[in-house]
């Protein structure tokens, strides 16, 4: 998927929408981690990512012992994943200062960012993501507090100089971890399933190191609020840590900064003001309508509706717009279909499939809001009635997208979710796809799998929403996954929507989702 630019948007800032966003901006809850051990990172042709942690032979309680001089390194495992600042007091030994000290830190997530650091980076996302900094310290001794927030489990710390007449010696490091809320106030799972408990283990740390100023996409990179990911990370918010404050923050912050068109952006920016990213996703803007639906669903909070029915309203009048003739979307160029990081198939379908979804919610919310739904319903007639006619091949009991009546797993799991069909013919549409198109291979994010665990649940396909789980997410588990990725093909561990594994996140937020599917569809 290309980068948009659309430097010509323009924006509507609706203050007192803004306002009601910034009145529901968290208190971070802070928490010290020590580091746990000294760690090597070392090659491993066994990790699916080419790269695991090892005990080092120094120990972290002789570490002030320690002498470090040009090359030398060490590595911090903090034990698992946190989101925070990181400080370390540095003393110099030997004799006097004769030059600064010049240090390399690495932060990694895994130890793959670590193992890979130093090759040549030729990622289309900037390099300036890479967790690592270059810094030059005057005077010893000093207790250096890096001033950037990282998202990190490895630290390694490198000595590129000093001087041959003295080395440097650490001691006191320490991670001040930060999130919008405690993970301790959810209890994990009990299922009797060691896999499964872990995932939701794993799951939850995901969300919770997701959860910060906003409903950050990725702690990593971007660290952004994506509308993708702020609708799946609700739902597993509300069956978890049910921080509605951060929910509905978030959903002001949407409303607050359509574009003056109507349409909503994909993502803001929160770091300083503000501001709308001038990205555009036809999937993306309706999804909106999905996430306030569930968030009045969830709270009855009919104040926030009445607020933002009318943005809703506007990415569904403009959705709509795009209908031709027959009743089926015909997509504007400068609106793609997001779906999957994987780019080799036919969204037609599925943006049929999604507008039905999200007017389907629509519906509900126009209702809770007793304004008018006649025409609206009619439209989701005629929309349901022309996917019937001139999208679903009868023959092969499956649905077909775009001119070359391309099949595919996107536009039939999307058709679940948007029930096109009626209860049993679904049965027996899910029961097809897993007949033709399953194991599942090509997709590349948890987003995907997400949906598909999803439609498996709703058409009580119990034992193979399960097993699609264990299989998925319970892989990157196997990988020693502490959170969950952006980006995994079980097929092609190696693979990278940005051409690099260095830049992956390995915490994002649309992963986090089995905390949700397990409560609401299993326990």
């Amino acid at each position: 998927m290309e980068f948009q630019t659309n430097t010509t948007v323009e924006f509507n800032r609706h203050t007192d929408l803004l306002e009601k966003a910034n009145s529901n901006r968290p208190h971070l809850i802070y928490q010290t981690v020590k580091p746990a051990r000294l760690v090597d990172i070392v090659a491993d042709s066994s990790s699916a990512l080419g790269y695991t942690a090892k005990e080092a032979k120094q120990s972290l309680a002789k570490l002030p012992t320690y002498q470090l001089g040009k090359g030398d390194s060490i590595t911090f495992d903090l034990g698992n994943h946190e989101v925070g600042h990181f400080s370390i007091h540095i003393n110099a030994c030997g004799s006097p200062m004769d030059a600064p000290l010049y240090l390399h830190f690495i932060f990694g997530e895994l130890p793959v960012e670590i193992g890979v650091n130093g090759e040549p980076y030729n990622g289309v996302l900037s390099q300036s993501w890479l967790a690592e900094e270059f810094i030059h310290i005057d005077k010893l001794p000093t207790t250096l507090e890096l001033p950037r927030r990282y998202a990190c489990r490895y630290i390694k710390i490198e000595v590129i100089d000093s001087s041959p007449k003295w080395k440097a010696q650490f001691s006191h490091p320490q991670f001040i971890a930060e999130s919008a809320v405690d993970l301790n106030t959810v209890t994990p799972l009990k299922t009797g399933d060691q896999l499964l408990d872990r995932i939701d283990e794993v799951s939850l740390k995901t969300l919770h190191d997701c959860m910060q100023d906003v409903f950050e996409d990725g702690p990593k990179r971007d660290r952004r609020l994506w509308i993708g990911d702020l609708r799946l990370q609700a739902l597993a918010n509300y069956e978890t840590f049910d921080n509605t404050e951060l929910v509905k923050r978030c959903l002001y912050l949407f409303g607050g900064l359509n574009a003056k068109d109507g349409w909503i952006t994909t993502n803001v920016f929160t770091q300083n003001e503000p501001v709308p990213d001038d990205t555009f996703f036809f999937d993306y803007s309706l999804f909106f309508i999905d996430a306030l639906a569930d968030y009045v669903e969830h709270t009855k909070d009919y104040t926030t509706l009445t607020d933002l029915y009318p943005i809703a309203k506007l990415q569904m009048d403009e959705a709509l717009k795009l209908v031709d003739s027959n009743n089926l979307v015909s997509l504007d160029p400068s609106r793609p279909v997001f779906v999957d990081w994987s780019m080799d198939f036919d969204r037609s379908a599925r943006a049929q499939a999604i507008l039905i979804y999200t007017l389907r919610h629509f519906i509900s919310l126009t209702s809770s809001a007793n304004k008018q739904t006649t025409s609206y319903n009619n439209t989701l007639n005629k929309l349901i009635e022309s996917t019937r006619s001139h999208l679903f091949d009868k023959q092969k009991n499956l649905f077909v997208s775009g001119p070359n009546k391309e099949v595919n797993l996107a536009s039939q799991i999307w058709m679940v979710l948007a029930q096109v069909l009626d209860e049993n013919e679904n049965v027996e549409l899910m029961k097809n796809v897993q007949n033709t198109m399953f194991p599942v291979t090509g997709i590349a994010t948890p987003y995907f799998y997400h949906h598909i665990v999803e439609a498996l649940f709703m058409t009580n396909f119990k034992t193979a929403g399960i097993n699609l789980i264990k299989r998925y997410w319970g892989k990157m588990v196997q990988e020693d996954a502490d959170t969950f990725w952006e980006a995994f093909k079980p097929e092609d561990p190696s693979f990278s929507p940005y051409g690099s594994l260095a830049i992956n996140s390995y915490c994002h937020a649309w992963s986090c989702t089995p905390a949700y599917l397990l409560r609401k569809y299993v326990i």
